[in-house]
């Protein structure tokens, strides 16, 4: 079917709106220099919040720059500037750290802010399309997000220099997360629901432990073995020496080869019935990584043990059936 002339036309103006938006971003990487280093610098520094502020579009742009140092380990929030002026202005204080946004560098309701906020003696970080700007001169570090013309067809609907803006914010964010030495469990904590929470998800938040661990002595007779696994209803249970170090596990499996084998269980003991060598895992790892040994060894449960290899836990698959990472 041969694409109508209408159709040619919008498939042609996408096409220029993401070569545009493409080539503003691009543009940035030229453009981070000693400046952006010292913005870093203010930030990683900061010992208040993060306070990002801007009007209308570059508002919403404001909005997911603080949502992403917030999600990244640096407390930030959203500031309308107009609102600050009308009494919201008592949620900044003089260790915060002000991000403002304006491609104009001239947005009244920004400028009066940074007018208090200069008498307050907070941090001013701007970024905006016009470093000349009062924005771009009031400010400490200055920030240059300034696009060639916009990915709008009339050249004035906010596109390009948003989009622009928004990437400069990423990194930011990024840069920061990196000095402040973040981690991928710092993230899992940060991010307990949805799926990167599930993904994310530690095994020391699943594991039975304390009172539901089960743990026998290697003097331990056979009838309270038989206790201790019915009792916690995993299957089976850990063998360990008084300092809490793992010698071994029994499973269900070792105590019916155990009675098969025996004629007389009654003398017999735990280091006698034992698995020497039990699969383990460290409280550290992924819930998604213990899935994948349970699921390549063919096992229902791993010994969960700490940096000192004391056993802290016990990990069942039906433990990780619940989070839904099947």
């Amino acid at each position: 079917m041969t694409p109508s002339k209408e159709t040619k036309i919008d498939l042609d103006l996408a096409k220029r709106v993401l070569d545009i938006e493409s080539k503003a971003v691009e543009a940035l990487v030229h453009r981070v220099d000693h400046l952006f280093v010292k913005a870093v610098e203010l930030l990683a520094s900061c010992s208040g919040r993060v306070i990002v502020t801007g009007m209308g579009k570059s508002g919403i742009i404001c909005r997911k720059i603080a949502a992403t140092f917030s999600s990244t380990g640096t407390a930030a929030y959203f500031v309308h500037p107009a609102e600050a002026v009308h009494g919201d202005l008592g949620a900044i204080r003089s260790d915060d750290l002000l991000v403002a946004l304006s491609y104009s560098g001239e947005t009244p309701e920004l400028l009066r802010l940074l007018e208090t906020i200069r008498r307050l003696g907070a941090k001013i970080i701007a970024i905006t399309g016009n470093p000349s700007s009062p924005l771009g001169k009031s400010a400490d570090v200055t920030l240059d997000c300034h696009v060639d013309n916009e990915a709008c067809p009339l050249n004035l609907a906010p596109t390009a220099s948003t989009t622009a803006a928004l990437a400069l914010g990423d990194a930011l964010a990024m840069t920061l997360l990196r000095r402040k030495g973040f981690r991928e469990e710092d993230f899992a904590n940060l991010h307990p629901g949805g799926s990167l929470g599930k993904r994310l998800l530690r095994v020391d938040r699943l594991m039975h432990s304390g009172s539901k661990l089960p743990i026998v002595q290697p003097t331990t007779n056979f009838s309270d073995v038989l206790s201790t696994i019915s009792k916690m209803q995993l299957g089976m249970t850990c063998v360990t020496d008084e300092n809490g170090d793992l010698l071994g596990v029994i499973t269900d499996g070792d105590v019916r080869r155990a009675i098969l084998n025996t004629e007389d269980t009654r003398d017999l003991t735990a280091d006698a019935i034992m698995s020497s060598n039990p699969m383990t895992i460290q409280d550290s790892t992924l819930a998604a990584e213990a899935l994948h040994v349970l699921e390549n060894k063919r096992v229902t449960s791993l010994i969960v043990l700490d940096e000192n290899r004391s056993v802290v836990g016990v990990l069942h698959l039906h433990d990780l059936w619940r989070t839904e990472l099947f």
